[in-house]
């Protein structure tokens, strides 16, 4: 009985033993995944760090994603700003992080915005519900209110490849000069201007500083549109610091006086949208997507295919990506893919070697040769650079008959497709306008006669053309021209302008 007894105690005894074993292989197995997973988290830009956060976003509130939500006044951690005079509107949300009013101006815009603008507004705010959220938690990360981000939606409605026919581009509209300036990288193959993220987090240091430089946020955004220069000439000229008084004046441009009184519409439909017939917005799925580590120069046709998804995935999340490469410039590149693709990633083409080798290519054909700089010319690539790193041939090396150039074109694609449309673009009608006055001034210089002795002068009337009043006194439009050099050299003729004819 005592022998029995101790037998069993003996597996009981190794049963238990056995069982902590798995017990214990089971918490080293789950506490390495949480290493690996805390390895991964490392590896993660924070761009994608502050995707994740974002995603968390009360979207029920029946208010654009991602704007303030003040609850209670005095305990927000940022000023607010109360919306007086609109009481009787009976709204939800009275409270703002940047100044509001409700005037005439404002008033105009909301109006709009409830009937012809009634589709643009839902289109701006549904996709809000993709981008707003990140947009808003970098703008928080950097002191500023989050409620800024009507100011994004006033420029471009959220749209990554918005262009003004100023070739302002991307969901905060950045001039290239501007965008430079705040360390977006801008050339052939990506245009970071077109990158919601980093393009906000440049709007964040532009907003910072016209924010410090005005000390209102009513002239930072006035400077965001006109230039912080045409801002602080209007500051001097009418002697004030406020956006409304100089407002009345006839210095700064119509649509930088629109500008803040749009914004602010926005911020108010925006914040009750509910009280202002949107209670049915189908808010975009929030940002996410996976990020892979990539090598610079790489074909993401060919990877797309291996991923098992588009081409067009691939560009959507990644839209400062203006080519079919990634920035051959660039040693490694951070591609943002699909979210489940990252994994996916590793195991299918981690190892395999993406270099671009679908190359387009053309053979000089002209008997005496030509340089690279004129088949740059040729296929309208304005940056020489591109063919230089391709061909390792400088621009002004002279290249005989016959020899093969590769070009940036893939093989199979269309030089008139849609991702080269910057190479064809036409400048904007001012510019193209400015451009043939310089050229017909020009041109009068070499062909017009002066008129030395004037006999007499004419008065410009309103619709007066310099072809109809050279045509009306008998002479060319280039004697015109170059006997009233001293008006018409910098600008076209106004009503007002005293020019000699004969």
């Amino acid at each position: 009985m005592i022998r029995l007894t101790l037998i069993i105690a003996g597996l009981i005894l190794f049963s238990a033993c056995s069982s902590t074993t798995e017990a214990e292989k089971t918490a080293t197995q789950n506490s390495s995944n949480e290493i690996d997973d805390a390895q991964e988290e490392k590896k993660l830009s924070e761009y994608l760090k502050l995707v994740r956060e974002a995603r968390s976003t009360n979207r029920k509130g029946g208010q654009v994603v991602g704007s303030s939500s003040i609850k209670n006044n005095n305990s927000h951690e940022k000023h607010t700003y109360f919306l007086y005079g609109a009481e009787h509107l009976g709204l939800k949300n009275y409270y703002f992080d940047i100044p509001v009013v409700y005037n005439k101006a404002v008033k105009k815009w909301i109006n709009y915005f409830l009937s012809r603008g009634k589709e643009y507004f839902t289109r701006y705010s549904e996709r809000a519900g993709r981008y707003a959220p990140v947009l808003s938690k970098i703008l928080e990360n950097n002191g500023l209110p989050r409620d800024l981000i009507f100011l994004a939606m006033a420029e471009s409605g959220f749209q990554n490849n918005a262009k003004s026919w100023a070739k302002a581009v991307g969901p905060w509209q950045f001039m290239p000069f501007t965008g430079k300036k705040f360390g977006l990288k801008i050339d052939w193959y990506v245009d970071e201007r077109r990158d919601p993220l980093k393009a906000t987090q440049a709007a964040a240091d532009y907003l910072k500083f016209l924010y410090k430089k005005f000390g209102s946020w009513e002239l930072a955004a006035a400077g965001y549109n006109a230039g912080e220069g045409k801002v602080g000439r209007a500051i001097r000229r009418y002697q004030t610091n406020s956006f409304w008084k100089m407002r009345r004046g006839r210095y700064l441009k119509s649509e930088t006086k629109n500008y803040v009184p749009k914004i602010m519409a926005l911020a108010i439909i925006g914040k009750n949208l509910e009280s202002f017939g949107f209670e049915d917005i189908d808010f975009y799925e929030p940002l996410n997507f996976n990020e892979v580590e990539v090598k610079g120069g790489i074909d993401l046709y060919v990877l797309a295919e291996d991923l098992g998804t588009d081409f067009t995935e691939l560009q959507k999340l990644n839209p400062e990506l203006l080519r079919w490469v990634t920035p051959p410039n660039q040693e490694t590149y951070k591609l943002r893919v699909p979210v489940g693709l990252g994994k996916a990633y590793a195991s299918c083409c981690e190892s395999k070697d993406y270099t671009a080798k679908e190359f387009q290519t053309y053979k000089v054909k002209s008997r005496q040769g030509a340089t690279l700089k004129d088949v740059a010319r040729k296929f309208k690539i304005k940056n020489k650079q591109v063919l230089e790193d391709l061909n390792n041939v400088k621009s002004h090396k002279w290249l005989k008959r016959g020899t093969e150039v590769t070009l940036p074109f893939r093989v199979g694609q269309n030089k008139r497709d849609k991702m080269y449309a910057d190479l064809y673009e036409l400048p904007s009608k001012r510019v193209r306008k400015r451009r043939r006055h310089i050229a017909q001034i020009k041109r009068a210089k070499r062909r017009g006669k002066l008129i030395k002795n004037p006999s007499q002068y004419y008065t410009v009337r309103k619709g007066d053309t310099l072809w109809g009043v050279a045509k009306k006194y008998g002479i060319s439009v280039d004697t015109l021209i170059r006997s009233n050099l001293k008006i018409v050299q910098s600008r076209m003729i106004r009503v007002g302008d005293k020019l000699v004819v004969k």
